[in-house]
């Protein structure tokens, strides 16, 4: 495989041209696109499931959303067995088998069935992510790394935007189950997309003295107050994130906005400058540091939340655009900071980071539900206001660990 191809540079090749270096975040963008935009698409086709499988929106949110316990499920699977699969062709396999769940939920006869196989994407998705992030952070080197970790997430960004998109357009002109057989192709073509991007893992042979239980690994995870900090930071960013693009969209729907389905679908576009500004985390972290960048991240998001409540459609977006640009921003660095924090294999930091994070969104889509419909979207603000201020708190300790010096010996 070339070097030109590979989405890391080779160690000691001469540095990227500019054009090189593009071409690199683009390979990690469109992989990261591939990967997850079945996890968001299938929101954009709520009210034609509701109307299919003959079930209350409540029913249906919570079948499209299952999707996330397999993430959370394989994140840990992954961090237990991490040392045990190949990163590249894990990666290849899990995209090829996302593509059979895929398919048959267009043939899907009920909603348990429907259901089983949404977490069964998960799955899938959450093995493929968590593998990928492990393969950057282990074959980018250290100037490069953060770049590529928010390559990553700007692709999972566009897949957020043009994943609803494309499934919107595709049921309107060939059905539901048109629009699954589609996605089951954009899955193929992620596995094969891989396959010819990715260099090969070498295989090194490591002693079985020297092989230590997972168990003990995620003691050391644990152990790691930098690493700890970075787990509840995941988990809290996609608390906020979907506790507020879950119940906005009641507020968008209900008066004094009361926007129309096909306006709800245009506003999908708030995600488009958060696809501009995550890219450039890698670059904020390597100048003001991941405490800074994230703490910014975080702000971003809270000037936004006053905007939520007001009665003004013009500011309600604005306030979803710095959402999202801030929790998408604090995402990617804080991704990029596990796979750096980690003293031991990453692919396991990276698992018990991304359960904690899908963990983080199921708890907030659950809580803020109960908020929003015992005490009205105001309450729901207010607990996005105090996660938050949490994560800001939980930022302001994200600092990698220092080596342990040894004495000079006289």
């Amino acid at each position: 495989m070339s070097n030109a191809t590979d989405v890391c540079a080779i160690p000691g090749a001469p540095p990227d041209t500019p054009a090189t270096a593009l071409a690199r975040r683009l390979l990690i963008g469109l992989t990261a696109f591939l990967t997850l935009v079945d996890l968001f698409a299938t929101q954009a086709i709520l009210p034609s499931l509701v109307q299919h499988y003959r079930v209350t929106p409540a029913a249906m949110g919570f079948a499209v959303n299952a999707s996330t316990i397999g993430m959370a499920i394989a994140g840990l699977v992954v961090a237990y067995f991490s040392r045990h699969i190949d990163r590249r062709l894990g990666i290849f396999a899990s995209l090829a088998l996302l593509a059979v769940p895929t398919a048959l939920l267009a043939s899907a006869p009920d909603l348990a069935t429907f259901t089983a196989l949404r977490i069964a994407q998960g799955l899938c998705m959450s093995a493929a992510f968590t593998l990928m992030l492990a393969y950057l952070a282990e074959h980018c080197s250290a100037q490069e790394v953060a770049a590529a970790f928010a390559a990553y997430i700007a692709g999972n960004v566009a897949s957020n935007l043009f994943g609803r998109l494309m499934s919107a357009a595709l049921a309107d002109a060939f059905g539901l189950a048109g629009n699954f057989y589609v996605f089951a192709l954009l899955n193929l073509a992620g596995a094969l997309l891989v396959w010819f991007t990715l260099s090969r893992t070498p295989s090194v042979l490591v002693p079985m003295s020297a092989v230590r239980s997972p168990w003990n690994v995620w003691r050391d995870h644990l152990a790691n107050p930098a690493l700890r900090v970075a787990f509840a930071l995941g988990f809290l960013i996609l608390f906020v994130f979907l506790g507020t693009f879950t119940y906005v969209n009641f507020v968008l729907a209900r008066p004094p906005l009361a926007l129309s389905a096909m306006a709800l679908g245009v506003v999908y576009f708030v995600f488009v400058p958060s696809m501009i500004t995550t890219p450039l985390a890698g670059r904020a972290v390597q100048r003001f540091g991941a405490r800074r960048a994230v703490v910014a991240g975080l702000a971003t998001a809270a000037l936004g939340l006053p905007l939520l409540v007001l009665p003004n459609l013009a500011a309600v977006l604005a306030g979803m655009v710095l959402v999202a640009v801030g929790t998408f921003f604090a995402q990617a660095t804080t991704t990029g900071f596990v796979g750096r924090a980690a003293t031991t294999d990453r692919a396991s930091a990276n698992g018990i980071y991304l359960a904690s994070y899908f963990l983080g969104g199921l708890v907030g889509a659950a809580v803020l539900g109960q908020v929003f419909d015992g005490f009205g979207w105001g309450a729901v603000v207010v607990g996005l206001a105090i996660a938050i201020a949490a994560a800001a708190l939980l930022a302001s300790r994200l600092t990698l660990p220092q080596p342990q010096l040894r004495p000079a010996v006289a």
